[in-house]
């Protein structure tokens, strides 16, 4: 096994968070702005089009790793970003799960910079957990549920010091792409969501 191997489990992950925060978005919000007047912010769909794409971009160019597919659905609904994104991200972690350490560590050119590829994918990681830090954000304005990313959340009971659970919003992706039934969420619960409420 690589010693890069946590790098493709890590992505494994992200994967499904990325999709179930997509889930979570009806398909009248694909539109919805953190400011319906700021183009500044980017719509829901907009971030989507972003992931897709970016993702597509950065694989292509620095780990060499072509998916054969579009990055974007024929039809840009919630439903139809959800499962482009599932079948391109499948395709680009099997890649990854046959590369061994030699060419995790191989510099490559990182926007002009000479970088491994192993440091590379944890940029790709951050960069993906911004945005859907920015797509969650964008769930809460919309007073969606909001399951757990990377830790628990209001509606999973708060802060993890006082045993709030994380509930992702499907046990698994075959779950998620089959549009099943989501894990109940228990609610915020009677302490406070903040270590410093008002």
């Amino acid at each position: 096994m690589s010693r890069y191997h946590f790098l493709t489990e890590t992505y494994e992950t992200e994967i499904l968070k990325v999709l179930s925060v997509w889930s979570s978005f009806h398909d009248e919000d694909l539109l919805t702005r953190p400011h319906p007047t700021d183009k500044r912010g980017r719509s829901v769909r907009e971030q989507m089009v972003h992931q897709c794409m970016s993702e597509d971009g950065w694989f292509k160019n620095m780990f060499g790793i072509d998916t054969g597919i579009s990055p974007l659905p024929e039809s840009e609904t919630r439903q139809g970003f959800i499962r482009r994104y599932a079948e391109a991200a499948g395709r680009r972690l099997a890649a990854l799960q046959s590369r061994d350490d030699t060419w995790w560590e191989e510099e490559v050119s990182f926007f002009g910079a000479s970088r491994s590829r192993a440091w590379i994918m944890v940029r790709r990681v951050a960069h993906t957990s911004h945005h859907r830090g920015q797509q969650m954000a964008l769930l809460r304005m919309l007073n969606r549920e909001v399951y757990s990313n990377y830790g628990p959340t209001a509606d999973t009971g708060g802060l993890a010091v006082n045993q709030a659970s994380v509930v992702y919003a499907y046990r698994d992706l075959r779950s998620l792409l089959d549009a099943g039934e989501k894990n109940p969420l228990p609610g915020r619960g009677s302490k406070p969501v903040s270590e410093r409420p008002d």
